[in-house]
C-alpha cells in the first residue's frame, strides 16, 4: 500500500511547495504516453486537490449533471475518510468541469449525489496547458460532515485514497492508478486496493 503525506496549508495552496503523488500504474491497456500526477492539502476547512495530466488527445464532450465522465479525458479522487466505515466518496471531472459524484461502499451501492451549484460549491477549475490539462476543487468539511459528522481535518488524521486518470471513449482509452486496483478487469471502486492519505 502506498502513502501520501498530506501538508497542511494556510490560504489557498502553494502546489510548488506541496508534494507530487504520481498515478503511474498503467492499468489494462497498452501504455499511450497519457501520464498523470496528483497533489491534496488540506486545512481545518477543507482538502484541496490539483490534479494535472499529460495527455494530447484530449476529449470533453459531455457536460450534463448525470454524464458519465468517465467516458471523457477524466481524472479521479476517491477517498474514505473515516475507512473503518467502509463508504468512500468519489470525484469525478472532465476537462469541462463536470462533476460525477458519488458515495457508497463499492460499485454495487454506490449512489449519485448531484449536489446544487457544484461547481461553486467546489471551486471546480480545469484548465488546457500545453501538453494536457489540469484540474483544481476544494472540498470543504462542512460537506463531508454531512456523512461523517463527527470528522476533523487535523494532524494525524489517516484516510484511505486512490486517484485515478482514464478516458473509456477517448481515441485511446486508458486506466492509470496511483495503488493498483487488483482487478483483471477495469474497476476503479476497489476501497480494499486504496493508499493511505497521512494528514501531517
Amino acid at each position: 500500500m502506498r502513502e501520501y503525506q498530506v501538508k497542511k496549508v494556510c490560504g489557498a495552496p502553494d502546489w510548488n511547495a506541496i508534494p507530487v503523488m504520481e498515478v503511474d500504474h498503467v492499468m489494462w491497456t497498452p501504455d499511450f504516453g497519457i501520464s498523470m500526477t496528483a497533489q491534496i492539502a488540506y486545512d481545518e476547512t477543507a482538502i484541496y486537490v490539483h490534479q494535472r495530466a499529460v495527455e494530447k488527445n484530449i476529449r470533453a464532450e459531455l457536460t450534463d449533471l448525470l454524464a458519465h465522465v468517465c467516458e471523457d479525458s477524466c481524472m479521479e479522487f476517491f477517498f474514505s475518510p473515516c475507512p473503518a466505515d467502509g463508504r468512500y466518496l468519489n470525484f469525478e471531472v472532465n476537462p469541462n468541469g463536470c462533476l460525477h459524484l458519488g458515495f457508497g461502499h463499492g460499485r454495487h451501492d454506490s449512489m449519485r449525489l448531484l449536489p446544487k451549484k457544484a461547481d461553486e460549491r467546489f471551486g471546480i477549475k480545469t484548465a488546457r496547458t500545453a501538453d494536457g490539462w489540469e484540474l483544481t476543487y476544494r472540498i470543504p468539511l462542512e460537506f463531508l460532515r454531512c456523512f461523517y459528522p463527527e470528522l476533523e481535518l487535523k494532524s494525524g488524521l489517516t484516510m484511505t485514497a486512490n486517484c485515478y486518470k482514464c478516458g473509456d471513449c477517448t481515441v485511446n482509452p486508458h486506466f492509470l492508478a496511483w495503488n493498483p486496483p487488483a482487478s483483471e478487469t477495469p474497476d476503479f471502486h476497489r476501497p480494499q486496493d486504496f493508499g493511505k492519505l497521512i494528514f501531517a
